[in-house]
């Protein structure tokens, strides 16, 4: 029998015994997954909600899968120690947030893992789900466990917990696999046909298994796919913003770069598949940031012409587009100006290393010249912050030398960071934001058999960033070498680290990726137990020794990746991979291949104007004369799953809401503008609200009946608008703002409608008031009647009532 949970009638007040309790309640706008299928699954991030909802691939699974009809895919994430505790107290299993379907109910558990510390998480999410930890132990009514994200390219540590492991994009096949699950489900196969139509999959990995080879999506940038919008996250996540992936893969060839060989070949999408996503980020996410994401952005074929085409559609609208990963090496001063023009934000260069031999050795480019001159630019354009990264333990030197002797004759790598950034500030008459960390080598890149930077040799490299670069007003943060070391032994590890991370998850290690959260003495003490086994996978391996990731073929060369050592030995570049390729890696071939934008001679290209055609204005009508201020007037409710929604998380649902109604609202001014919203007072978590007070200023007027319309058709479930009014405020009137006109609230038993007025009580607002509800009471009604809410704004602005 499935089970589903109901987390408000299950747990009711004690959700309000942990932080951030809408992580558990689910009632997101745009919630896909029924509780009606023939075929279950749940995706799940093994992290918290604010990273999990900021993730694309997650995204982009759930949304792929809740498209096939006949399947559910719901989502969940791993559950904070607080919230752990509940659970166990409760003997609640962890279930999913749309439907609340326990996930041992599940036919497929989907595990997204694109951070090796990641595990403790999918292991909490595990034991908190009651499915057993280790693969072997599952039972006929457990679901099959499937695992993908970048970690898997070596997927031999996890392989003690997880069944299968898809290696590679998950449009290259999986959904079609979901598929072929979905019939045998619908023949009434049991779990091992499930599990052994998975295993025989040519992308999928299990234990023993060789050569599976990675899927690679060759239909990125030649087929339509839609965007991955939903759902829309009720709580500000980690990357609060609308995402449009403009380009996979990346075609610099950094050869410390993971992620840069993993997603080869290099493809981009057309503009105007880009123009649409966009546009499907802001009218049905209501985004007004959006992210261009790729490795790098930059070297998008025509992003200079794309962004202005993007400012030009909805730069009025207040929407901004971002460029997340721009490289120093052809930086395009003019490009800085264009993502500018809304909202400035701070700018990053991921410098690595500053001298340029050694740069190239890395295979790029990032020299303090052009460093200076974008600094220097982006400050007259009144840009901000300006943020570098740095790595220390590169292996940079001749063969026979270890990472801790790196830097060239007569200066240190450390000393070589401290002399770029006290040159950069004085040259721009600034001070930065400086973030440095350790280099840890990854599978299946040039530096895959290099030795990772021992602790005491790492943290002497960065005490002495820190200490010539703070005492001269910079900012530095450091990243524990400790925890780099971790992530190589798991990074390069074979079936050896599962029982480690087993016994690290048993004494409380989970949420690895916080600071806060992670057990760094649970993690030494495991560390000296098997010290052998470090020192073994942190070492250098040898030409020709076997690698235990060998399994997975990711379709860059064995020879390609020596050679790219050798190269970088000599400091040597490699060129960028473009279609007439002088340099073949392997990647490219049985249809996979470089696939490129076609740069438009005109901004106002007529395909792309067909492809996406202009959006339609949003609603409301012509300005009756410069200089008025258009209020709207609103009571709204928050009921269900709402009242555990934060004050400010309400405000960015009803600025979203907005948004994604089409209604033209006024924004302040200034770095960061903001729709003016103005509520009459905050809500304490876990209270309700059937009649509570806000105002939204508009650039035109909207009739009152399709303002209610529009936000009602646009907010979350357990959010509504239940009248609205509007009010012209002439130029220099005092616009009064709600919380001018409180008087108090009345306050009732939520669980017992109150429809009639002696069931409204005055009440202290203090303690839990889950189980509660209030409305609002003005002025004018302490003493009096209660009227209508909007009687005393006309009195005050002098305006007629409706009729």
């Amino acid at each position: 029998m499935i089970r589903f949970i109901d987390p408000l009638n299950r747990l009711g007040s004690r959700l309000l015994e942990v932080e951030k309790p809408a992580r558990y309640t689910g009632g997101e706008y745009g919630a896909l997954a029924g509780k009606e299928a023939a075929l279950r699954a749940a995706v799940v991030f093994p992290d918290l909600y604010e990273l999990g909802m900021s993730n694309q691939a997650f995204r982009i699974i759930y949304n792929g899968l809740n498209r096939i009809p006949g399947i559910s895919c719901d989502r969940a994430f791993a559950p904070a120690p607080d919230f752990e505790g509940l659970l166990e107290e409760e003997g609640i299993p962890l279930y999913g947030l749309d439907t609340g379907i326990a996930l041992a109910d599940t036919d497929l558990l989907l595990f997204s893992l694109g951070y090796e510390l990641g595990m403790g998480g999918v292991l909490s999410v595990l034991d908190h789900a009651q499915i057993p930890l280790h693969a072997r132990d599952r039972r006929p009514r457990d679901p099959v466990v499937i695992m993908g994200g970048p970690c898997v390219s070596n997927p031999l540590p996890y392989s003690l917990f997880i069944d299968a492991f898809w290696i590679g994009e998950a449009e290259a096949g999986f959904f079609e696999l979901c598929g072929k699950l979905l019939e045998l489900k619908r023949a009434g196969a049991p779990r091992r046909e499930l599990l052994a139509l998975t295993s025989s999959h040519p992308h999928v990995w299990v234990p023993g298994k060789p050569g599976v080879v990675r899927a690679v999506w060759n239909g990125f940038g030649r087929t339509r796919a839609e965007a991955a919008v939903f759902p829309l996250p009720n709580i500000k996540i980690v990357q609060h913003h609308g995402a449009v992936e403009i380009m996979r893969g990346c075609p610099n060839g950094c050869r410390f770069c993971h992620a840069g060989f993993w997603y080869r070949p290099m493809r981009q999408k057309p503009a105007a598949a880009i123009i649409r996503e966009a546009e499907e980020c802001i009218r049905l996410g209501g985004w007004r940031e959006v992210s261009l994401s790729s490795l790098s952005s930059g070297d998008y074929c025509g992003v200079d012409d794309l962004v202005s085409t993007l400012n030009r559609r909805w730069g009025e609208e207040h929407v901004s587009f971002q460029l997340p990963s721009l490289k120093v090496s052809g930086f395009s001063l003019s490009l800085l100006s264009k993502i500018s023009e809304v909202r400035k934000s701070g700018l990053t260069f991921a410098v690595e290393t500053p001298g340029d031999m050694e740069q190239l050795s890395l295979n790029k480019r990032a020299a303090l010249d052009e460093t200076v001159s974008i600094i220097r630019t982006a400050k007259q354009s009144g840009w901000r912050g300006v943020k570098f990264y740095f790595m220390v333990g590169l292996p940079l030197t001749a063969p026979g030398l270890s990472p801790d002797q790196a830097g060239p004759p007569g200066m240190l790598e450390e000393e070589k960071i401290v002399s770029f950034i006290m040159e950069a500030a004085e040259r721009t008459s600034s001070r930065f934001h400086i973030n440095a960390g350790t280099f840890v080598p990854k599978p299946h890149t040039p530096y895959q058999r290099a030795a990772q930077l021992d602790e005491e040799g790492a943290w002497k490299k960065l005490h002495h960033i820190q200490d010539a670069l703070k005492s001269r007003g910079h900012k530095v943060g450091v990243h524990n070498p400790f925890v780099s070391l971790l992530e190589g032994i798991i990074a390069r590890g074979d079936e050896r680290v599962g029982p480690v991370l087993e016994k690290a998850y048993r004494r409380g290690c989970r949420l690895d990726a916080w600071s806060e959260h992670i057990n760094t003495g649970v993690w030494r003490d495991l560390a000296g137990e098997e010290a052998l086994l470090v020192r073994e996978l942190t070492g250098a391996r040898a030409a020709g020794e076997g690698l235990p990731w060998s399994v997975i073929e990711s379709g860059v060369g064995e020879a390609y990746l020596i050679q790219e050592a050798e190269y970088s030995e000599k400091s040597k570049l490699t060129s960028p991979c473009m279609k007439k390729c002088t340099h073949p890696c392997g990647v490219c071939g049985g249809g996979a291949g470089i696939v490129q934008n076609i740069i438009q001679n005109e901004v106002e290209d007529p395909a792309v104007e067909r492809a996406a055609p202009a959006p339609e204005k949003p609603a409301g009508g012509a300005p009756v004369s410069a200089g008025q201020t258009f209020r709207m007037l609103f009571s709204f409710f928050k009921r269900e799953t709402a009242v555990f929604v934060s004050h400010l998380g309400v405000i960015e649902v009803f600025a979203a809401s907005a948004r994604r109604a089409g209604i033209r609202g006024s924004y302040t001014q200034g770095f960061n503008p903001l729709l003016r919203l103005d509520f009459a007072s905050p809500a304490a978590l876990g209270l309700g609200c059937e009649a509570d007070i806000a105002a939204m200023d508009l650039e035109v007027p909207l009739d009152p009946e399709d303002f209610i319309r529009l936000m009602n058709g646009a907010l979350p479930p357990g959010f509504g608008i239940n009248a609205a009014e509007l009010f012209t405020v002439p130029l220099g009137r005092k616009k009064y703002s709600p919380a001018s006109l409180l008087w108090g609230f009345r306050y009732a038993d939520s669980l017992v409608p109150a429809k009639e007025e002696k069931n409204w009580r005055i009440k202290k607002a203090a303690g839990n008031l889950f189980g509660l509800t209030r409305r609002a009471v003005l002025a004018s009604e302490k003493d009096a009647p209660p009227e209508d809410y909007f009687s005393i704004f006309r009195r005050f602005y002098k305006t007629p009532g409706p009729g």
